[in-house]
């Protein structure tokens, strides 16, 4: 009885002690973390803070645990009342220089291991920072290879994504800028021979040549509508479209197929219209490109000689738009890309003055995925369908 009070008196004191040590290291970790002086201290690389800071903690904690021990079996040995003072003085040296080899064979061995550890975590980053470097100085770095699934291994991923991405944009917009300087000097060339020829005399000006320059002027005047485009895409990507309304998809359909009636007529196109009333809740004027676009598309690439068919049907709980129309051969490859920024079946240099940015149907996918709807291309041959649906309200 007398031993275990005595053991009990000295629990209460470490315990005591532990207490109050406990909250002096947590304060001496955040001073050593959040003081401005003791950052200046710590190294500057992450991996040896990191491991600086472990040292620290891990033998703050070794110490502590290997007081709180030999204080404990010191205590239990002298309870013990046999031992004299020469062999408690012996017992006490002994586990004293066990204890230290211990806690230094503990904090170096445990040091090293987290040292390895948080170097293969950090790795990644290291490659990180240098591929950023490169795509400081202007080049595109080579894809990280990561083979974690942390997020480290999540943030690397996003990176090559975006790394990609940026390397595609600027391809496009490399493309983009030959296509449009080619398709520029061909009328400009066109423009300036016809009035230096009229200036000069060689030529009378008749209707024939006077339509001529008109059809000329309305090539660059849609080519500059097509820049405009570019601009209207980094636009419309921000929209949220949070100001919508209830509208009859009947009565905006017919309203849109109204304002390309003189474009069908001048073309020689048939267009047959069969709508269904349905009511959604969109942004008027987001869902009027869309389908202007669409119609738009479907007599661009108009070859052939049947009519251009729009059709709106209510399908379970959404308003389904088809604008169907025959045109060239899609290739299979190239269905799955359509709708991407930039992209074209074919090269403004193989399409006369027929094509576009590639921004048109972008840029209604674009609209589409803001009002949670849906839009797809079903080709069958040289007859072209592109769909959109719309939840009903």
């Amino acid at each position: 009885m007398p031993i275990l009070r005595n053991y009990g008196r000295k629990l209460r004191l470490i315990l005591v002690f532990l207490n109050v040590f406990k909250q002096f290291e947590e304060w001496g970790i955040n001073l050593l973390w959040n003081n401005k002086r003791a950052k200046t201290f710590l190294p500057n690389k992450l991996l040896l803070r990191l491991t600086f800071v472990n040292v620290i903690v891990v033998g703050i904690f070794i110490a502590l645990s290997s007081w709180a021990i030999y204080h404990t079996a010191c205590s239990l040995a002298n309870g013990l009342g046999s031992w004299n003072d020469q062999k408690q003085q012996l017992f006490n040296s002994i586990l004293f220089q066990y204890l230290w080899i211990f806690s230094i064979a503990a904090i170096l061995i445990g040091s090293l291991i987290h040292y390895r550890l948080v170097k293969e975590i950090i790795r990644p980053l290291k490659e990180l920072i240098e591929s950023t470097k490169r795509m400081k100085a202007g080049h595109y770095p080579n894809p990280i290879i990561v083979n974690t699934r942390d997020e480290v291994g999540e943030l690397i991923g996003h990176f090559n994504d975006l790394v990609k991405q940026l390397k595609e944009m600027q391809q496009h917009r490399k493309e983009l800028v030959l296509d449009f300087s080619h398709e520029f000097r061909t009328p400009l060339a066109n423009l300036n021979g016809y009035l230096g020829a009229l200036k000069n005399g060689v030529i009378e000006g008749d209707q024939q040549i006077y339509h001529s320059l008109q059809k000329e002027s309305e090539r660059l005047i849609h080519m500059v509508e097509q820049l405009e485009q570019v601009k209207e895409w980094d636009y419309l990507s921000k929209q949220t479209y949070t100001e919508k309304e209830p509208i009859d998809m009947q009565f905006l359909i017919h309203q849109s197929v109204a304002m390309f009636r003189w474009s069908l007529e001048n073309a020689g196109i048939n267009v047959e219209v069969q709508t269904e009333s349905g009511t959604v809740n969109v942004s008027t004027e987001g869902i009027s490109q869309v389908v202007s676009n669409l119609i738009d598309n479907a007599i661009r690439y108009y070859q052939g000689t049947g009519p251009i068919m729009i059709k709106g049907e209510l399908v379970e709980s959404h308003y389904r738009l088809s604008i169907s129309g025959p045109g060239q051969v899609i290739p299979i490859q190239e269905k799955d890309r359509i709708f991407e920024r930039f992209y074209r079946a074919n090269s403004s240099r193989e399409r006369d003055n027929t094509g576009g940015t590639g921004l048109g149907l972008a840029i209604s996918k674009e609209i589409i995925v803001h009002h949670q709807g849906q839009i797809g291309l079903k080709s069958e041959g040289e007859t072209h369908t592109f769909w959109i649906t719309l939840p009903l309200i």
